[in-house]
């Protein structure tokens, strides 16, 4: 059995969506003072490698809190991206070009080699986004949830067509900030995705990792 980690790291320096906070993550008890450490983490419920609810854009939407356990987990595709150009869309031939094996997954994870640019100011900018065939493809094909290595379905300072065609369901959650999926392959693996579990929860910081037998 294979694990890899498809997490970013929570740090204080590191990128958030353009108007965000970021993480503070201060040590107010020490080994040396207090005989134990234990760090005070302030962070938005969407920083880092983390899932969005139904509840982040529709009202009354379903917070993470209220899904079964089982929706963190399933089979996954990763749909390789890697080709297209800045600003490029992801249409629906690339997630077509994997036939049975995209309508099997519970999760699709679109793979553009974007988290390369983490830290850099070109994470926000011209990142390829789904059309709205390939979002009509997650609703109806009955997926668990999407994720991708770019911070959104939608460019940045849009109206979130993408987010809230696919969150409006109430049955699908959105994974952003992922990384390492070239690592992955290209056949089916066991994701797991598992949010931090707090009330009324719009989103949450994930650790998402690949099983692969």
């Amino acid at each position: 059995m294979k694990v890899i980690d498809l997490t970013h790291t929570i740090s204080e320096d590191m990128p958030v969506y353009p108007g965000t906070e970021t993480p503070k993550l201060t040590v107010p008890c020490t080994v040396e003072k207090n005989g134990f450490r234990e760090t005070l983490l302030q962070m938005f419920s969407h920083t880092g490698t983390h899932m969005d609810a139904p509840a982040h854009l529709i009202e009354n939407g379903k917070t993470l809190e209220r899904f079964e356990a089982s929706q963190f987990v399933g089979s996954a595709l990763v749909i390789d991206c890697t080709g297209l150009s800045e600003g490029e869309r992801i249409d629906i031939s690339l997630v077509r070009a994997y036939g049975e094996l995209a309508e099997k997954a519970d999760f699709l994870l679109f793979r553009t080699d974007w988290d390369g640019k983490w830290g850099t100011a070109a994470y926000f900018e011209a990142f390829p986004c789904i059309t709205e065939e390939v979002a009509d493809f997650i609703v109806s094909s009955g997926k668990k949830g999407v994720g991708l290595d770019m911070i959104s379905l939608d460019p940045v300072g849009a109206d979130l067509p993408n987010h809230r065609k696919i969150l409006s369901q109430n049955t699908i959650v959105i994974i952003e900030n992922l990384c390492n999926l070239g690592r992955v392959g290209s056949g089916l693996f066991t994701l797991v995705a598992a949010p931090l579990k707090f009330e009324n929860a719009d989103g949450a910081p994930i650790r998402a990792i690949a099983i692969i037998d």
